[in-house]
């Protein structure tokens, strides 16, 4: 089975960094692209073709839920996690009412992100 193909999207580059680190070192994904904000995330979507996208909420340009909307309108749409550092309630509803797959916040990152990408893609 080819890895799993994924987009990184959040307008903090030490997390990118952070973020690509700890998923480099799983065999069945792969890192195909990063974007700073939603807007990016769009046309690198587009370009790409990922089959997961993790999406921080709160960036410039266009935010988190709104390019996750856009995102899931298209065909053929990959999966989307929602990455934030705002871990309540209004904003799960939010992630789950524009079609995000998930949400993971970002303290429970290492902990809860990669037992949540192997529910979606089995």
């Amino acid at each position: 089975m080819p890895p799993l193909r994924i987009l990184l999207v959040d307008d903090s580059l030490p997390f990118l960094e952070s973020a690509t680190r700890f998923l480099a070192t799983e065999t069945y994904l792969e890192i195909v692209g990063r974007a700073l904000s939603g807007k990016e995330a769009l046309t690198q979507v587009s370009q790409l073709r990922p089959d997961l996208v993790l999406m921080d909420l709160a960036m410039p340009e266009m935010n988190g839920l709104e390019a996750t909307r856009q995102i899931k309108l298209q065909t053929d749409a990959p999966y989307i996690i929602v990455l934030t550092l705002n871990d309540n309630n209004e904003y799960r509803i939010a992630a789950e009412a524009v079609g995000a797959d998930g949400f993971v916040p970002k303290l429970d990152f290492s902990d809860a992100l990669l037992p949540l990408i192997s529910s979606l893609i089995k």
